[in-house]
């Protein structure tokens, strides 16, 4: 299965046949993902600690296989936490990128890496 190819709602039912399979619903509460997806986001991070931000790029095609195993685990319970609690992901990430497109217009955020509030009066 390709990223050209694969629905949401497919790799939602994936997950959620890999969870069903192995009686683990029980314990996929939104604290437990929630918890969850902060730490297999932090085995993501920990690939990269100690390499400076210009040898970032860098890492992930000298550690590929592990990046992509750590991105694969947080798809995965991100799936899961919105298979649990019912969150259409595509529709709740259309709503947030109305509001993001607001809250960081163009004419001022192009090519800036401040936070927007230093740049909210400007």
């Amino acid at each position: 299965m390709q990223d050209a190819v694969a629905t949401l709602e497919q790799l939602k039912k994936i997950a959620h046949e890999f969870a069903d399979e192995r009686e683990w619903h029980q314990f996929h509460t939104p604290k437990n993902l929630s918890m969850c997806l902060s730490a297999e986001a932090a085995e993501l991070m920990e690939l990269f600690l100690w390499v400076e931000s210009k040898d970032s790029l860098a890492q992930v095609e000298d550690k590929k296989e592990a990046v992509e195993h750590e991105l694969a685990d947080v798809f995965l319970i991100l799936l899961l936490f919105c298979n649990r609690t019912g969150i259409d992901l595509a529709a709740a990430l259309e709503r947030k990128m109305v509001l993001n497109r607001k809250k960081y217009p163009v004419e001022k955020v192009k090519g800036k890496s401040a936070k927007y509030t230093e740049y909210e009066n400007s």
